[in-house]
């Protein structure tokens, strides 16, 4: 494993409890980074940290991103314990139910819109500021494949991920003044528990998308994030990276 250089920097990973934010938390960690696992679930996210605290310093921080105020009080919370905030990996989201748009619940849509494209607003929004104020930062968004190409049987993660993706472009734009840089991935399926939220049928159809002819491994994803949040990464912004196994080579 290549070293990246993250001594001394502050990081936040939203779901940061297990699958993919978990590697990137351990990652970042490796890196010499401090992590605050940002996470709703309190009791997975404290055992997480239990688990981590040998590789770095680690803190839980219990937080819905979908609610501004909590985001907030995470951010106050995190910058008391660890000094700052100098990375933000905005990687928490659900893959909601598998069915036919015109079969979607509309309660179901907006929990997946919430939690997967207003969760990065509302952690963006709160974070962005403390960047601005030390003219320094590195922000990912993890969105996905289907941002780009739209997954059948999931319009409201699809969507929610395009959106993210957007998100990403608009405000890398606004920052590229300062030393922050706003970038994105798009994974293709790693074997994670979000596999639990979806059917046989739409894991199987991702499967057979992918020309690797497996699914990402989440220390893959933590290799290209721990990167991008890099002062190393000091010119690319508002970027799309992808992780898709040559699904999507745009």
């Amino acid at each position: 494993m290549n070293r990246i250089d993250l001594d001394g920097r502050r990081a936040v990973v939203t779901g940061g409890a297990q699958g993919i934010g978990r590697a990137i938390a351990e990652r970042l960690l490796d890196s010499g980074a401090a992590v605050a696992l940002w996470d709703r679930d309190r009791a997975l996210a404290e055992a997480t940290a239990d688990e981590l605290a040998a590789r770095g310093r680690t803190t839980a921080v219990t937080v819905d991103v979908v609610r501004l105020d909590e985001v907030e009080a995470a951010v106050a919370v995190t910058r008391d314990v660890l000094g700052g905030i100098d990375i933000l990996v905005c990687n928490a989201g659900i893959a909601g139910p598998s069915l036919k748009l015109w079969e979607y619940p509309i309660e179901e849509w907006q929990r997946v819109v919430d939690i997967d494209l207003t969760g990065v607003f509302t952690c963006c929004r709160a974070v962005v500021p403390l960047m601005m104020a030390q003219n320094y930062g590195r922000i990912v968004n993890v969105a996905s494949i289907a941002g780009k190409e739209g997954n059948p049987n999931a319009a409201p993660y699809s969507a929610a991920k395009a959106g993210v993706i957007a998100l990403t472009k608009s405000l890398g734009k606004e920052l590229a003044g300062f030393d922050i840089a706003v970038n994105c991935i798009t994974p293709a399926a790693a074997r994670t528990r979000i596999f639990d939220q979806i059917s046989q049928e739409h894991i199987d159809y991702m499967l057979a998308r992918i020309p690797r002819g497996r699914f990402l491994k989440v220390e893959e994803a933590a290799a290209m994030v721990a990167w991008l949040c890099s002062a190393e990464n000091s010119f690319t912004t508002g970027a799309v990276f992808d992780l898709s196994g040559g699904r999507a080579t745009y």
